[in-house]
């Protein structure tokens, strides 16, 4: 890779400042091992062979800036530090460098063509039930408490936990009757409760209730777990549903593991899954667009020179629980290319993301215009193509009025909330309704309602609407297909399907190197002049029967 010749120096040291120290011995530099990070993240490499590669492969030294004698360091090093990135908050940092490197190259730039879109991120967890969850964080704590004050945990357990919570949860043999069950997740609860009480006793060190292992403890037994004491009698149950049971926090909140208290289960359309989502996106301007074109792309190649298609960049990354919707990540992402100074003037999202305030507010806030199919009237005559749907009828906001096909007036204009939404509700008299010649095509009730939008939000999506049924739109949006060819890459290039390492933060520091890696990899094939593949073809309708005959 032509990294050290065409950039220079990306990650210079003193960006590392606030993460490594100034006093002692001189370390590693920390800009080579972000560009080490960033190469072990091309292949999809372990630490390990990625401190094989700095000390085996001359390309690597000449990327890093290294000697050749030089013996590189130990592949524990790397993990170090991801943890101090972490700490000092430098977790975008690697795409930022690069951004701000290539930016001032003509590389890329705000006010064009971008794209994003989303895919589900599986932690690096085991799938638990609730029975498991329950036992393997009441084990877990046990561990943890065990190394950090063993003669006290031996004060206040005996000899049968160990029989109990001595293995992993996943090397047992639960039993197999749902009784049994609900009596070993009871069991699980009373000792969970009674650990606790322990750990927050007068006679434990204070700060025992602060490890990981037992804040873990006591957050995930406040969600499984309902206690009664009465008379001095305690009843320990296991949460149920509403309304037979005493409830169960949303999904949002539930925690999954003892290991990773940033995970959640997600569900989007068929697919359901324990971890995180993560959100890119990239450039999408017209293919043949050549950096040396214009004066804003900066300086053409030197003569002889023939570079690639103009490569399509990853601009943002943003890294979320599983339960948050695209929708609410539009903004977010706006706002971190906006801090970027990349905003684009065109923005393609697939209909998971936008809506009518999003639409109006990023025209307005960000001046970006949104492109993407918005859903469209759900109502019964909608879905059947038959009738008249609520594009058939005139809506007067001044006069507070609308009017139907007929030519029937509305009998009432009532603004509401909905679903914490304003909203307007329209109805017509059933006196009008009952006796019309077209009531079959307009309702099956006595009289017909309408619910809409305020006036901007009901002008911006039946002109969005109105847009997107238009081939011109369509060819707009055929160009955001694009952005499933990055996911792909992002998932078997640099292995981002499943998280390397626990917690947000540290998922969110993976995903950002692997987007600043599939930029490096798309670069490298522009400035060696390797074709964009534009199109998927097999490899029989590759072949070239010229040669045979």
């Amino acid at each position: 890779m032509r990294i050290r010749d065409e950039l220079g120096e990306v990650y210079a040291d003193a960006r590392f400042a606030g993460a490594f120290g100034v006093r002692g011995r001189p370390g590693i530099s920390p800009g080579q091992l972000m560009m080490a990070s960033v190469l072990q993240f091309s292949e999809d490499l372990t630490d390990r062979q990625a401190a094989e590669a700095v000390r085996d492969r001359m390309t690597w030294k000449y990327a890093l800036g290294l000697e050749l004698e030089d013996p590189g360091f130990d592949a524990s090093v790397l993990s170090e530090f991801r943890s101090r990135l972490v700490a000092g908050d430098l977790t975008c940092l690697a795409l930022d460098a690069l951004l701000e490197r290539l930016a001032g190259l003509g590389l890329v730039r705000g006010g064009g063509r971008q794209r994003t879109d989303s895919t589900h991120v599986l932690g690096a967890i085991r799938m638990l039930n609730r029975l498991e969850l329950a036992g393997e964080t009441l084990r877990a704590a046990l561990e943890a408490l065990a190394v950090a004050a063993p003669d006290w945990l031996a004060g206040v357990i005996d000899e049968s936990w160990q029989q109990v919570y001595g293995a992993r949860i996943d090397d047992l043999h639960l039993p197999a009757s749902q009784a049994g069950r609900q009596e070993l997740m009871v069991r699980y609860g009373r000792d969970g409760y009674y650990l606790l009480e322990q750990v927050h006793g007068p006679g434990a060190p204070a700060w025992l209730r602060e490890l990981p292992a037992v804040q873990a403890l006591r957050r995930i037994w406040i969600q499984q777990y309902y206690r009664e004491v009465t008379d001095g009698r305690q009843e320990v149950r296991r949460r149920e549903k509403l309304p037979g049971g005493d409830g169960l926090p949303p999904g949002r909140d539930q925690l999954i593991s003892p290991y990773d208290l940033d995970a959640r289960y997600g569900i989007k359309r068929e697919t359901g899954w324990s971890g995180y989502k993560v959100h890119f996106t990239e450039t999408c301007d017209a293919p043949g667009t050549h950096p040396g074109a214009s004066p804003d792309t900066g300086p053409a190649p030197a003569a002889g020179l023939e570079r690639g298609d103009r490569p399509n960049l990853i601009t943002g990354v943003a890294t979320t629980e599983a339960t948050v919707p695209d929708s609410a990540m539009l903004t977010p992402v706006h706002q971190q290319l906006e801090e970027r100074q990349l905003l684009p003037g065109e923005h393609l999202v697939d209909s998971g993301y936008p809506s009518a305030e999003l639409i109006i507010h990023a025209a307005r806030v960000f001046g970006i215009t949104l492109v993407s199919p918005l859903r469209l009237d759900n109502s019964a005559q909608a879905r059947a193509g038959a009738g008249y749907d609520k594009a058939a009828f005139a809506f007067d906001f001044d006069a507070r009025q609308a009017t139907c096909p007929q030519g029937i007036a509305s009998s009432t204009w009532t603004p509401c909330r909905q679903r914490h939404e304003e909203a307007i509700v329209v109805s017509w008299p059933a006196t009008a309704c009952l006796p019309c010649p077209a009531r079959q095509l307009c309702t099956s009730g006595r009289r017909r309602q309408i619910t809409i939008r305020p006036r901007e939000l009901h002008e911006a999506l039946a002109s969005a609407r109105t847009q997107q049924t238009s081939a011109q739109w369509k060819a707009r949006y055929n160009a955001r297909a694009g952005v499933e060819g990055t996911m792909r890459q992002a998932t078997h290039v640099t292995g981002i399907r499943r998280a390397r390492y626990l917690g947000l933060p540290k998922t969110q520091l993976e995903h950002t190197i692997a987007a600043t890696a599939i930029n490096m990899i798309r670069l490298d094939a522009y400035w060696t002049g390797h074709p964009l593949d534009r199109t998927r073809t097999s490899h029989l309708a590759r072949l070239d029967f010229t040669l045979a005959t």
